[in-house]
């Protein structure tokens, strides 16, 4: 069972993928959504745990702009990068 410091990091991680996907649109939010559900039977949140999911499923739904979408997420967890877990996990979506 995870710590409430590891549940803390990992709703932090999947307000990130939130918020930029809904800033991006909603449509997009859903879309997303809707393909963790679809494949993976899963959530965004669960992208903490899984990030190759994230990978794949942002790749698949914005081709070539996924690279942007990965730098919005890291802009937002920016700040939290001194926590190893952050790091860990910004460095398994970094496309580079």
């Amino acid at each position: 069972m995870a710590s409430n410091y590891e549940q803390t990091e990992k709703i932090l991680v999947g307000l990130a993928i939130e918020h930029t996907l809904l800033q991006i649109g909603k449509p997009m939010f859903d879309r997303v959504e809707s393909q963790f559900r679809e494949k993976y039977q899963c959530s965004i949140i669960d992208c903490y745990d899984y990030p190759q999911y994230l990978n794949e499923i942002l790749r698949n739904v914005f081709g070539k702009a996924y690279p942007e979408v990965i730098k919005s997420i890291e802009e937002f967890l920016k700040e939290f990068r001194y926590e190893q877990a952050i790091d860990a996990f910004l460095k398994k979506i970094n496309p580079q």
